[in-house]
């Protein structure tokens, strides 16, 4: 399908040379230069248009220069001529392409607007194209960019300078903002001709207009971001491998995740060999000497049957000081050895197999890098090079060792589990949060007692930072001591975690738990009938912004509130039925909590024993609630130390006291979003202002951004109302567009021909994270930016 330009395409000479030599396509445009029509020279050496000895074949995919050609008068015209070499394809033979301007070449007159367009001494590679997308002006850096002179390739459009598929896309982009009159960004990877390597480009297009407004042509600016791009590229890769390794708690599986996350992605041959652990059952030791024993867990090779291999899977070798497995151990550190020298020339030469085996594949370059987890070593992995060209840089070092972490801690999960499988204990220490996270919107403290006789029980709590520096509280009890109880507890509280990100309200997040909990308990049936998997669980949403909390319970006991300057009671929430009775409704319930007040949430152990009835619980708990002093801890103690018998409880006791904090109205603005887009640059202006109020300028460029992206998405897909909301944290500034639209965005990767979907891909990118929140109104569109810690006057 031919495509259709608006503009002259006479206005350049082309002509199709077939790799014999012969014409096989000759335009208007050559015509118009030459004075041979088609009909006279296709099909025929193009060597006889050549006044004078042809020049040698040109090597490559492009030739440029000057030479003589004969005018159908008679005369000697000498040429400038570009021509792009098209290899045979499918059916299609083997061709060049030859061009020439015919008209456009000349400079602008001085007062046109394209002669000042381009700042020539600018280290950014600039271009100016006419409406006919036909180039006039580029400065120095974009004439080294593309590899030609400027005054040779004026008049010819981009597409027959760049004479590759994202050209024609280029073009394509081109023409877009020559018709609409608004800039365009474009990204790209590609080789231009002054570059001998593949890089990522950043094509910045906007319109130039005369003084009367009119559309007179297009600039392009280009920004190399390879450094961004690869950076983002390493990104991709670290989080597959936090998804990709670590998929079971089984050694071997963990060891071969990892070699395969990084074949062909960061090395062409990857082996991992992990230290035997000791016979009597202990700990691995904590110093190693060469030489070093290891056992192959796992390899992988971007050839078929790991060739590379001289180790199977299984087989344990003794490395010696020389080898970069005993190097990289003994040192603690990764090392890069390139080539057969030094020590490794040494390690090869007294291993003849190996040192064939680097000779027949051309191995250039190898790295290990100790795996490391919780203090131990537990073994190393080894990369190695030999299909790529380019050797291990500082990056790969950097990448390698963050997977190989991730890994490492994977692998030392896996190694605890089949060790101590039969213990609760192990459980409960990956289970219960060791530490509560620090918010802005309120302070915690937390308490966990084990069963003195029991054991571990399903007991737990959790504090929860969500977006809009909201937070969620969690307190749950499941039925039952033992390993079955602390390992539901541990899905129930992933559960909690999980829908607590995607920013489900209380009562509906109870509900897809209460179907976790059936499906537990019918798993843990047996002979058709269902277990006895049961739970209780409260559930708290706090607004700093509102100070309105939004709770929902299962069956558990209500939270106690203490508010500045009021008697303590407890909230009249309706109690909802257990977990896992399936199918029956949850409320929930909001109340407003000023700053300072204070949240009780604990487990019925608490509050039930033996020895005391609830009723005798509950007075207790609230007298010590009464007399709470500014230190959570100590009124957690003081809770304890009241309610609880000094030999051991029969239950497991969890507490999680909670006191509020507000958020200061003049941390957070907010506006209207009028269904314009023509607007949104006005409401960028206004950001910016309200940044620089703020003292936060540094972060005004991101922001801009952010707020561009999601605002114009807003208006374009959302339904209005439309409003924009940012706070100011003390670390961070949040950015939240809300629209009355149920629909929420997806995040893709867009495809080299795709005209869209890269907005979201530049948000994720920009901010430290991102997100969506359904409410009753619609949807919010949330991004949080970290901020730097800023000196105060």
């Amino acid at each position: 399908m031919s495509r259709v330009y608006p503009f002259d395409d006479a206005a350049t000479a082309r002509a199709v040379i077939g790799e014999d030599g012969t014409l096989v396509e000759w335009n208007e445009g050559a015509q118009r230069l030459l004075g041979h029509p088609a009909q006279d020279v296709v099909g025929r050496p193009a060597a006889l248009l050549i006044a004078g000895d042809p020049p040698p074949a040109p090597v490559g995919a492009r030739w440029h220069g000057t030479l003589p050609l004969r005018h159908r008068d008679g005369r000697t015209i000498p040429l400038w001529l570009l021509a792009h070499h098209h290899a045979a394809h499918d059916e299609r033979p083997g061709r060049w392409l030859v061009f020439s301007p015919v008209t456009g070449g000349e400079p602008p007159a001085p007062d046109h607007p394209l002669a000042t367009a381009a700042l020539a001494q600018s280290p950014c590679a600039l271009a100016v194209y006419d409406e006919h997308l036909r180039l006039r002006l580029q400065n120095d850096a974009m004439a080294e960019v593309v590899g030609l002179p400027g005054e040779r390739i004026q008049g010819l459009r981009v597409t027959e300078i760049g004479g590759k598929p994202q050209s024609e896309e280029l073009e394509q982009n081109m023409l877009r903002v020559l018709a609409s009159g608004r800039p365009l960004d474009v990204q790209t990877y590609a080789r231009t001709g002054g570059e001998d390597r593949e890089h990522a480009w950043l094509v910045r297009l906007a319109p130039i207009t005369d003084d009367s407004g009119q559309v007179r042509g297009v600039s392009l600016a280009a920004h190399d971001f390879t450094e961004i791009y690869e950076a983002r590229e390493r990104l991709q890769l670290v989080n597959e491998a936090s998804v990709r390794i670590g998929s079971t708690l089984d050694v071997t599986r963990t060891a071969q995740e990892l070699a395969d996350v990084c074949v062909p992605a960061l090395a062409d041959f990857v082996t991992v060999d992990l230290l035997d652990p000791p016979e009597n059952g202990g700990d691995l030791p904590t110093r190693l000497t060469a030489p070093v024993t290891l056992r192959r867990i796992a390899h992988q090779s971007v050839l078929p049957g790991v060739p590379e291999a001289v180790l199977k899977p299984g087989h344990s070798e003794s490395y010696p000081t020389s080898s970069p497995h005993a190097v990289a151990l003994t040192a603690g550190r990764s090392i890069v050895a390139e080539g057969a020298s030094g020590e490794m020339a040494q390690w090869l030469d007294s291993h003849k197999l190996r040192g064939e085996r680097v000779r027949e594949f051309g191995v250039h370059t190898s790295m290990a890098v100790p795996i490391q987890a919780r203090g131990t070593t537990l073994g190393v992995a080894v990369l190695t090079r030999h299909q790529r060209p380019d050797p291990f840089g500082p990056d790969d070092v950097l990448l390698a060792e963050e997977i190989t972490a991730r890994a490492a801690v994977c692998i030392d999960n896996a190694r605890r589990y089949s060790r101590e499988r039969e213990t609760a204990l192990a459980l409960q220490r990956s289970l219960l949060p060791r530490t509560l996270p620090h918010t802005a919107a309120l302070q915690a403290a937390s308490r966990y007692l084990p069963a003195a006789r029991a054991g571990v029980g399903g007991d737990w709590f959790d504090v929860i930072p969500l977006s809009g520096l909201r937070v969620a509280m969690v307190v749950g009890d499941v039925v039952g001591h033992g390993v079955q109880a602390s390992a539901t507890m541990g899905r129930l509280r992933t559960a909690v975690r999980t829908l607590a990100d995607i920013d489900l309200a209380p009562d509906e997040l109870l509900t897809h738990l209460d179907d976790l909990v059936v499906r537990l308990s019918e798993e843990h049936g047996g002979d058709g009938s269902p277990g006895e998997v049961g739970a209780t669980c409260l559930y708290a949403v706090y607004d700093p912004v509102s100070r309105r909390c939004t709770l929902a319970r299962a069956g558990h006991p209500p939270p106690v509130v203490l508010r500045p300057g009021h008697r303590l009671h407890e909230v009249d929430l309706p109690a909802g039925p257990p977990l896992g009775l399936g199918g029956l409704p949850f409320e929930s319930t909001e109340i407003e909590l000023p700053e300072g007040t204070l949240l009780a949430l604990f487990t019925d152990g608490l509050i039930t024993s033996r020895h005391q009835d609830p009723d005798t619980g509950r007075r207790l708990l609230h007298e010590a609630l009464a007399a709470y002093s500014d230190s959570l801890d100590e009124t957690c103690d003081r809770i304890l130390h009241a309610l609880l018998p000094s030999g051991g409880v029969a239950d497991d006791v969890a507490l999680l006291l909670a006191r509020t904090q507000g958020l200061p109205p003049s941390r957070v603005a907010t506006w209207d979003i009028p269904a314009d887009p023509a607007l949104v640059a006005s409401i960028r202006k206004q950001v910016v202002e309200q940044l620089d109020r703020w003292n936060l300028s540094m972060a005004a460029f991101t922001t801009e951004l952010v707020v561009s992206e999601l605002v114009t998405n807003a208006i374009r897909y959302g339904s209005h109302p439309i409003r924009l909301r940012l706070i100011h944290d003390t670390t961070r500034l949040i950015c939240e567009v809300s629209d009355t639209s149920h629909t929420a965005p997806h995040l893709r990767r867009a495809k080299t021909w795709d005209e869209g979907g890269r907005g979201l891909l530049l948000v994720a990118q920009l901010t430290q994270r991102w997100g969506t929140r359904h409410t009753a109104e619609g949807k919010t569109i949330w991004a949080e930016l970290s901020l730097f810690e800023e000196d105060t006057p």
